[in-house]
């Protein structure tokens, strides 16, 4: 199959966060099956825009936001569309990893217009909101494009129940999880003769509350424990909250931001993982945390919890400072039971978040969705 997956912003920092991850890790899993696949979209941050992610040919546009309002759902590039409208029979299907934005909706629009297959992946960003601009873009794009796609991925029951709210019960809904690959364990030394790290990883936003994480991190340094603190990621505006947070402590850092595709090697450095984030659906840095085999912490409304508390390979609290400094506590004390935490999700990841799963369910889907197609 001749496939275009669509996704609304790369960049070498990976600002974007979980969809352009989600997007390049099925992209190559569909190449490495033969595949023909091309991914498009807005881009930000390249000295020049690269012609290939991850094994995957890319066909990347200057993105710019209108209006000079900050936010993705701002985020303009009419490169990508007008590239579209030219080049649209060289796909059989695509794929919209679609936000109310003005990148991947005008995509959605044209390829519902021009009568091809499309699927849509939503990463609960397509919610009920009384954001008093979502009305009118609904009405003009989202119900129709949501109920003429072929099929549209929802994350679990909640995602689900959120898509049925916004477009109504008639959606071709499929459910798909997140997948990683299988990535290098972490560095069976990496907790001797050192304090072991505690590490964030992830976009410096409100929604994943870093100056939380600084919190809990001063919390257990004045319990007496020992250990590092490291924050990871791109400044989306709390940068400043969180420069003021650090108050000077070499124990606590911010390392800026890496590159997606280093992440997971970052990872295997440390020794536990923290989102202390709220309603996170599917939390990508949290399967790759454990893909690499550390235990992790997260709040109980994250998406991952029931299976995290099932496996036993981390912690699940509330998202109270006293509560995650109380759960990372746990697994800092008990060195030596932390890593069997850590197998555990790493053997978790293998079995229910390999991308071969997901790739077969892609490819049944796209199948499908050609059926009846011109």
């Amino acid at each position: 199959m001749r496939i275009l997956q669509v996704v609304t912003l790369f960049s070498p920092d990976g600002l974007y966060g979980g969809p352009t991850r989600v997007a390049l890790n099925q992209s190559a899993e569909l190449a490495g099956r033969g595949h023909e696949v091309t991914i498009a979209g807005a881009a930000r941050g390249y000295e020049a825009l690269p012609s290939e992610l991850n094994g995957v040919p890319v066909k990347l546009f200057a993105a710019t936001n209108i209006l000079r309002r900050s936010g993705f759902a701002w985020t303009y590039a009419p490169g990508v569309t007008s590239w579209l409208r030219r080049n649209w029979r060289e796909f059989d299907t695509v794929h919209v990893h679609l936000a109310r934005d003005l990148v991947t909706m005008p995509v959605a629009a044209v390829v519902r217009r021009r009568g091809i297959p499309y699927v849509l992946q939503t990463h609960g960003m397509v919610v009920p909101t009384n954001h008093s601009l979502a009305t009118p873009l609904d009405r003009m794009w989202t119900h129709d494009i949501l109920r003429h796609a072929r099929a549209v991925f929802f994350l679990d029951s909640v995602e689900r129940e959120q898509l049925i709210a916004v477009a109504g019960p008639d959606l071709r809904l499929v459910e798909l999880g997140n997948g990683v690959p299988e990535y290098p364990t972490a560095h069976s030394g990496r907790t001797l003769g050192r304090a072991p790290e505690v590490l964030f990883a992830a976009r410096m936003h409100a929604r994943k509350r870093p100056v939380v994480f600084i919190e809990m991190a001063r919390e257990l340094l004045a319990s007496g424990m020992d250990a590092r603190f490291t924050l990871v990621g791109p400044d989306e505006g709390e940068g400043p909250a969180i420069r003021a947070a650090l108050g000077g402590d070499p124990r606590i850092t911010w390392e800026g931001a890496l590159s997606p595709e280093a992440i997971p090697a970052r990872m295997a450095e440390a020794d536990v993982y923290v989102l202390p984030s709220v309603r996170e659906p599917f939390p990508m840095s949290v399967l790759e945390a454990m893909s690499v085999g550390l235990p992790v912490v997260v709040t109980d409304d994250c998406g991952l919890a029931p299976i995290i508390e099932q496996c036993g390979c981390g912690a699940v609290t509330d998202p109270s400072v006293s509560g995650l400094a109380a759960a990372v506590g746990a697994i800092l004390r008990d060195r030596a039971h932390t890593k069997s935490i850590g197998e555990r999700g790493r053997e978790t990841v293998v079995e229910r978040f390999g991308m071969r799963p997901v790739g077969d369910r892609l490819v049944s889907t796209y199948s499908d969705a050609l059926v009846g197609a011109p």
